[in-house]
């Protein structure tokens, strides 16, 4: 994997995480100096962007501007921040809406920075990653986190964690459908918690009582509910069932979410309690959780101590360090998992990269980039466990699809863009291939695969790619030319695919 990906940053640099959630985005500023965390700043607002989703699952102009609104003051705060300093990430919302690309678009132009989508079981991973951090234990522990639209459960003893999970089901969109006008009945706490009990049932066996021994609730619902049974002297903060009926039954007695006048219950959060409740309690009583307690660190602190492993991992060279990022632990675990031929993955990772190197310039998006080739070039063929042929599509399905720690969803299609393209027509990546920050690395991968493709390593002194005016040339020592004439026929044919697809001329000469 390339070591030199990220610039060096001393160890006490402040490091951002931004957490675009479905009912509060969340900006936390810190420092980590020997293992030790120091909060700078904490910025919360509460957006309601998983609220904006209609009927057809685009998210509506409203809540976007509301989104982007919250973004431009986050940037403001951000000035001055290097962008390998601050990592965005985004949950359930955006992984459901259908326009979101749109948004994401308009949203890294406000910021300043990208945001990457990130599946559910990532989301549980880093949450669990915040919490055993801050709240270090070394017993089994299950941890929870109710968020607008979804719910990530988390197995897990020290800083490990052994399941992960992600239901879509939150606060938000429970009471939106079950407490449309703000009215609370006993039909429709009832009505609520029977969908979250749906939702959730599958989670029984995996996350029964047997196989933890406290239980924490992490961000937003649990806190709000804490506070609430704290300020009111039901009990200490922590919740139990005995609490959270208190709580539904004074909403109740209510009647209104308008009428609620508690201490400790922010005005922001009458409008989610419903629903945020109706799982809480379904959750107290499906899974025998008889005292909650809340949890220091959440979903924005995992995705700052992640960011600080993935710095720390690409400084490993200057400094000594055991930490390694989790997108190369992945790569490594599915290269395990599907079987990968480990050496002809390494020569084409090697001669990729190579090639890659001699057509760019280092900056920060690019160094990016020949991380995602590298770890391209390193899974491309993990499709041949399905079948040999068609690999590529095969290899690219299952990247772009399988659960891999420490990746966003956006940059596990980016890597699935770049295997499918590794070979045959270069017409299925016709869009894609209108970037220039994928055409180079689509290029220094079919040519370092197909130079590989009898499985022998090539010396990098025989082959020099670099860019022409009007498009790319490959030079080939003539020794090594005449001695493999299949290979080069193979790029006889790699000339007249590049012509076909008029993206780049593609020239190969052959010298002493």
């Amino acid at each position: 994997m390339p070591t030199n990906a990220l610039p060096e940053f001393p160890e006490a640099a402040q490091l951002a995480a931004i957490d675009i959630g479905s009912n509060s985005f969340r900006l936390e500023i810190g420092q980590l100096i020997r293992g030790r965390y120091k909060r700078i700043d904490y910025l919360k607002e509460t957006v309601r962007l998983g609220g904006g989703l209609d009927a057809d699952g685009r998210l509506n102009e409203e809540a976007q501007l509301r989104g982007l609104a919250c973004l431009a003051r986050f940037a403001l705060r951000l000035r001055g921040f290097a962008p390998a300093q601050v990592r965005a990430v985004a949950t359930q919302t955006l992984r459901e809406a259908r326009n979101r690309d749109a948004f994401l678009a308009r949203a890294r132009t406000v910021l300043g920075h990208p945001i990457e989508v990130i599946s559910g079981r990532e989301e549980a991973r880093l949450i669990f990653a915040g919490v055993a951090r801050l709240q270090p234990s070394e017993r089994p522990r299950i941890v929870i986190d109710i968020g607008g639209r979804s719910t990530e459960m988390i197995l897990g003893q020290g800083r490990t964690p052994r399941q992960a999970e992600s239901f879509q089901v939150g606060s938000v969109s429970l009471s939106m459908r079950y407490f449309p006008d703000g009215r609370f009945t006993a039909d429709a706490f009832r009505a609520a918690q029977v969908a979250a009990g749906a939702e959730l049932e599958e989670a029984l066996q995996p996350f029964a009582p047997g196989q933890w021994i406290e239980a924490l609730g992490s961000s937003g619902t649990v806190g709000a509910v804490s506070q609430l049974l704290a300020a009111n002297g039901i009990s200490d903060g922590v919740i139990t069932p005995v609490g959270l009926r208190w709580c539904i039954e004074t909403c109740l007695a209510a009647g209104h979410q308008d009428a609620l006048d508690l201490p400790g219950l922010k005005p922001e959060r009458r409008a989610v309690l419903g629903g945020g409740l109706s799982i809480l309690y379904t959750l107290a009583l499906q899974f025998g959780i008889d005292a909650l307690q809340p949890a220091r660190g959440a979903l924005r602190q995992g995705v700052l101590f992640d960011l600080a492993e993935r710095l720390e991992a690409a400084q490993a060279p200057t400094r000594q360090t055991h930490r390694q990022d989790m997108r190369d632990t992945s790569v490594h675990e599915l290269q395990r998992r599907f079987g990968s031929d480990l050496a002809q993955a390494a020569r084409v990772q090697r001669l990729a990269g190579a090639l890659y190197r001699s057509t760019t310039t280092p900056r920060n998006g690019h160094t990016e980039a020949a991380r995602e080739l590298a770890w391209a070039a390193a899974l491309h063929e993990v499709g041949m466990s399905v079948s040999h042929h068609d690999h590529h599509r095969h290899s690219a399905y299952l990247l772009a699809h399988v659960d891999a720690p420490g990746f966003s969803q956006s940059q596990q299609r980016r890597v699935a863009e770049l295997v499918l393209g590794h070979r045959g027509s270069l017409r299925k990546l016709d869009t894609t291939l209108e970037q220039e920050a994928t055409l180079w690395p689509v290029l220094s991968l079919r040519l370092a695969a197909l130079l590989c493709h009898a499985r022998n390593d090539v010396p990098e002194r025989v082959v020099a790619l670099r860019r022409t005016d009007d498009g790319a040339l490959l030079r080939i020592d003539r020794a090594w030319a005449d001695g493999h004439p299949r290979t080069m026929h193979l790029l006889g044919e790699e000339v007249r695919a590049w012509e076909r697809a008029g993206r780049l001329k593609l020239a190969v000469r052959t010298g002493g």
